[in-house]
């Protein structure tokens, strides 16, 4: 059989190679298999990669909620100790004087170097909620009072040379963060650095 044009139909190829059909429909399954087993991997390797983090955000949350047990074991838990002292500046206070409202109790010591890296959020804080603070310290009234100077602190410090104000609420370092709402319960107890926004937040969700 001859052809004019010195050219194989296409009809005539598929005819010539009857393999060639077959092998271009092979290579299209096999194609579109390779796509559907890569699209499988990549969603399984997202699901293994999504669960590794899940488990690792778990790790870390277990091992903090340990490390607040341990750190705040032993202390004061539900109704308030009740207790009364002399400000620095002479004024009487009490428990009692801060019933009806969420408060902030600071432990803190003048030589505690995160103590000071505090200060300024807690003093802020001060301007919109109630906050006491307790110098768990041993230096004289007159260098707590060039401390506050220094740091710019303002709101209400309780000075606690012998400790009898940390002994009641079973605090063994500083700085403390103990928040009573209004009923005189207390609610949060965090030890070590916390943020401002963090104080804030607690003594929000401990108001009334």
């Amino acid at each position: 059989m001859a052809y004019r044009s010195g050219r194989v139909p296409r009809r005539a190829v598929g005819a010539a190679n009857p393999t060639v059909h077959s092998r271009l429909r092979y290579n299209r399954v096999s194609l579109n298999a390779a796509r559907w087993y890569w699209k499988i991997a990549l969603r399984s390797w997202s699901l293994t990669r999504w669960r590794r983090i899940a488990l690792q955000v778990l790790l870390v949350l277990g091992l903090l909620a340990v490390l607040h047990w341990y750190q705040t074991r032993g202390m004061a838990a539900g109704p308030v100790p009740d207790f009364d002292g002399v400000l620095l500046d002479g004024t009487p206070v009490s428990m009692e004087d801060y019933r009806g409202a969420p408060v902030l109790l600071q432990f803190w010591a003048t030589w505690c170097p995160v103590c000071g890296l505090e200060q300024a959020a807690v003093d802020a804080i001060a301007r919109d909620h109630a906050v006491l603070g307790i110098a768990m310290d041993a230096a004289s009234e007159a260098d707590i009072r060039a401390y506050m100077k220094k740091k710019d602190v303002s709101y209400p410090v309780l000075h606690d040379p012998r400790g009898r104000l940390a002994a009641l609420f079973g605090i063994r370092s500083v700085p403390t963060s103990v928040i009573v709402d209004g009923k005189g319960e207390i609610r949060f107890v965090e030890v070590g650095y916390t943020t401002g926004p963090g104080l804030r937040l607690r003594l929000w969700w401990a108001g009334p």
